[in-house]
């Protein structure tokens, strides 16, 4: 359990630090997808919040457990163009999260070998 709240909370830094980053700002467009989404099957599919919001994830995730699934056409066709789009964004995302990760676990490693530098 301690691993899991010990990775958890680098996840979390390298999310803060990124936030100064431009770019990983943009990525608030994965909010945006995940909000859109929701309300639209929300409002066409006459699912609760709540569903609408754990369909767009997990088609957006990829996972697709099948409980749920678009009825009509027009829905049918929005799902297409949000997954499309969605995981494009999605996958940004998270490769922005992975190189901020990186980053600063190079950065400590770089600040240890300093410190046992100066120590010779």
């Amino acid at each position: 359990m301690f691993a899991f709240f010990t990775t958890l909370k680098g996840f979390v830094g390298a999310i803060r630090r990124g936030m100064a980053d431009a770019k990983f700002r943009a990525m608030a467009a994965l909010v945006a997808i995940l909000v859109g989404g929701t309300i639209f099957y929300w409002r066409f599919e006459d699912w609760s919040i709540f569903d609408s919001l754990y369909f767009s994830v997990i088609t957006l995730t990829t996972v697709g457990y099948g409980d749920l699934a678009p009825t009509t056409v027009p829905t049918k066709v929005f799902t297409i163009v949000y997954i499309l789009m969605g995981l494009g964004v999605l996958l940004a995302f998270l490769s922005m999260v992975a190189s901020h990760a990186v980053e600063s676990r190079m950065e400590k490693q770089e600040a240890k070998r300093g410190r046992g530098a100066q120590r010779d």
